[in-house]
């Protein structure tokens, strides 16, 4: 407990700056603290303090780094909060605890604080600063000035700002930044030696400890972020392709989408790749709009027609599908969390069905959300309520709803300030309030969602009643009345709330290009910039206009140029994966991809606990056992990150598609398209063209049939078993695997 006592004191009390901590069992080195104190007055230095120069200090040193002191545990009997979000607890741990040994103000340079970050005594975290460096002196000083937690007076700092903010860059180009504090009593000062600095993108940038920013050898805008006192700054390169002979090819310009896209292109020195080829943007369309291949039938006929539209037509007709209801209901329970383990199998599928039912009738994004965020009463009647009992308590409620409608993570701010962007506890806790009146009760109609009472919110660390507010809103007077909810979802899906729209617009976006303007999907944030901001606010915008339409966005971006690029790169796009100048390669999902070979086998997969028949893309249960689907990265549905399913290729996977007995089980089966194929055309040319239209959704080259005859050709092999072979490789090909 801190008591003013001026430089006066008591004989139990230590005096530093102002400020005293009573300690129980004084020792000694606590009389010789009035000294210093008398001496400070005659320095030429700044009057320092902690919470203003030696927090921030710390921070830069790594000393409240989660790996370092602010992990949950501490380090060597010395813990601090993580990134300093409770200096009064981290001064009283610096100053009192540790029998008074880590600052000394009769003898500031044997304070173990200096001594250890010198190396001097043995230090696991190694050497921190010299004794000729800039922070080792303020250390010093402010131990000699008598370790002040705050000064009375004292400018306190309410922005930071980068110098230079933005500039153009070429590669391995270095930058220095300097970071400006612009304080309270209208002052401004550098503050760059006690600011802490980090990359948003490694490959694109780097930066040191002094701010020296190192430009890699990538193509698009590099982020380098700073943090000083809980303020953060950003500074944004530009790093376009170095100039080539070459004239740059234009984006063929459909709607905004290619004017903003190649505006970005330009701007970067990048040349679009060529219009991808109608067998590939078939399958493309197909994997992305309905998750499932092109039947032999379906592509024939689209690679047939002549009609001008026949790309708006093809998705226009797979919006109107059943598929797409199948498809979108999956990717939506992902991220809604229908996990059976949590919910009991019956609440899990009830909530299945109404995700599934809103994708039938195409329910807007916002009316789905409003629907979630307000529910109450039977949960049989209302089983989108169950979005809040996967929750294991009002914190990760708010959590999960920042995170999924907002694109906002705020779980780091119930313990601290989120260390790279604005939020702090008191803003989580204003968001846990909107949820902590719901409860959950069994009744004789099944268990029913409640909004119950008005309690009372306050912040763990200091006690203040805080009354529930959205995010990036002021705290009102007092708490609303009625069920809190409704005001958030007021707030939330208002048309004037780019958080939502923004969000909903970037995972989409990310859906059909492979990757999104903001990445990670669920990480907004001023200090995480888009890539293409511009086009992010314009995509936003269209939702709120078309009037949170999924499919009205799916027309828009699937009608775009850029979505309808090859993947193939040119020399000056080869290493471009953010600025979308390109097709991604992007492997199929897991259930996708196991419907995919059934497809190409003809052969159904029978999956525990539903009728024969059943899609992989038709599973609302994501526990099924299912050793593919595991393998190949299905989400256990344990939170509400997009990260949870698994989109990269491994060993593993290569291994299983190469020697899965199942596999060959389905090329060998009696009822299996090699064996339907082989009876029904007489030609190995026929069949190999079959087997290309029902894997590829393209035919063969002249080349890949000259090869693949020569091969099922061969003198005394089984026709039955040079087919399953060439099925085989077909399946283990990146072609296959991949949707490109």
């Amino acid at each position: 407990m801190r008591e003013n006592f001026g430089h006066t004191g008591k004989l139990n009390c230590m005096n530093l700056g102002g400020k005293s901590i009573r300690i129980q069992g004084l020792h000694l080195a606590a009389f010789a603290v009035v000294l210093p104190l008398l001496q400070a007055k005659e320095r030429d230095t700044d009057k320092l303090d902690f919470v203003n120069d030696i927090r921030p200090l710390m921070s830069r040193l790594g000393c409240n780094g989660s790996s370092c002191h602010g992990k949950a545990e501490g380090q060597n009997g010395f813990r601090l909060s993580v990134f300093g979000y409770d200096p009064e607890s981290d001064f009283h741990a610096l100053t009192v605890e540790g029998r008074g040994r880590r600052i000394l103000p009769s003898a500031p340079e044997q304070s173990l604080l200096l001594r250890k970050i010198t190396g001097e005594v043995g230090h696991g975290g190694g050497v921190k600063a010299g004794i000729k460096s800039r922070g080792y002196k303020v250390i010093l000083d402010w131990i000699a000035q008598g370790a002040a937690y705050s000064i009375e007076g004292k400018p306190v700092l309410k922005d930071l700002s980068l110098e230079p903010s933005s500039t153009l860059m070429r590669f391995g180009q270095k930058q220095k930044l300097k970071v400006w504090g612009a304080f309270s009593d209208g002052s401004k000062k550098d503050v760059t030696w006690q600011a802490t600095f980090h990359s948003n993108d490694l490959g694109m940038a780097k930066v040191d400890e002094t701010g020296e920013v190192t430009i890699g050898n990538l193509v698009g805008q590099a982020s380098i972020m700073a943090r000083f006192q809980g303020k953060v700054s950003v500074f944004r390169a530009m790093v376009p392709q170095p100039k080539s002979k070459v004239p740059r090819r234009k984006l063929p310009i459909r709607n905004f989408v290619d004017t903003l896209v190649d505006k970005n292109l330009e701007r970067l020195n990048l040349s679009a790749s060529e219009p991808a080829d109608d067998p590939t943007f078939l399958r493309r369309a197909f994997l992305d709009v309905i998750g499932r291949l092109p039947t032999v039938e379906e592509t024939k006929n689209f690679l047939l027609s002549n009609y001008k539209g026949k790309r708006e037509k093809l998705v226009e007709g797979l919006l109107d599908r059943k598929e797409f209801a199948d498809f979108w209901a999956l990717k939506w329970s992902d991220l809604l969390r229908v996990d059976r383990l949590k919910l009991g199998h019956e609440h899990a599928h009830d909530y299945y069905r109404w995700i599934h039912s809103s994708m039938s009738s195409n329910k807007s994004l916002d009316a789905m959300a409003r629907e979630i965020l307000t529910s109450e009463g039977p949960l049989k009647e209302n089983p989108e309520g169950n979005f809040f009992r996967a929750a294991k308590d009002a914190g990760e409620m708010s959590s999960m709803t920042a995170q999924v409608f907002l694109g906002v993570r705020i779980t780091c701010a119930e313990c601290h300030q989120h260390p790279y962007a604005r939020w702090t506890q008191q803003d989580f806790h204003a968001m846990r309030g909107f949820f902590q009146q719901l409860k959950t009760k069994e009744s004789p109609i099944g268990t029913v969602l409640l909004s119950e009472g008005n309690p009372v919110i306050k912040h763990p660390r200091t006690g203040m009643v805080i009354h529930p507010y959205p995010l990036g809103e002021s705290m009102p007077e007092e708490s609303r009345e009625g069920d809190r909810r409704k005001a958030l979802a007021e707030w939330l899906t208002s048309p004037d709330n780019q958080w939502f729209s923004r969000n909903l617009a970037n995972r989409i976006w990310a859906h059909f290009m492979g990757k999104g303007l903001t990445m990670p999907l669920d990480d907004l944030r001023n200090t995480n910039p888009p890539t293409n901001p511009e086009l992010l606010d314009r995509l936003s915008k269209h939702l709120v206009k078309t009037g949170f339409d999924l499919k009205a966005m799916i027309r828009l971006i699937t009608s775009s140029a850029a979505y309808g690029l090859s993947s193939k790169p040119n020399a000056s796009n080869v290493g471009d994966e953010s600025n979308f100048s390109r097709a991604l390669f992007r492997r199929m999902p897991a259930e996708v991809l196991m419907d995919a070979v059934c497809d190409v086998t003809g052969v159904d997969e029978k999956f525990e606990g539903v009728p024969s028949g059943h899609r992989a893309i038709q599973l609302w249960d994501s526990q099924v056992n299912h050793y593919f689907l595991k393998l190949f990265g299905r989400p256990a549905r344990t939170s509400v990150c997009e990260c949870e399913r698994v989109t990269g290729a491994s060993i593993a996977q290569a291994l299983h598609l190469m020697n899965s007995p199942n596999l060959q089980g389905k090329l060998s089966h009696p009822n299996g398209i090699v064996k339907r194929l082989l009876a029904t055309h007489s030609t190995n040319d026929e069949v190999i063209r079959e087997l290309y239209l029902r894997c590829y959704s393209r035919e063969p080259t002249s080349e890949e049939i000259e090869n693949a005859m020569q091969y099922m050709n061969q003198e005394g092999k089984v026709r039955q078993k040079v087919a399953e072979d060439l099925a085989w490789s077909l399946l283990n090909s990146l072609e296959f695997v991949f949707n490109h």
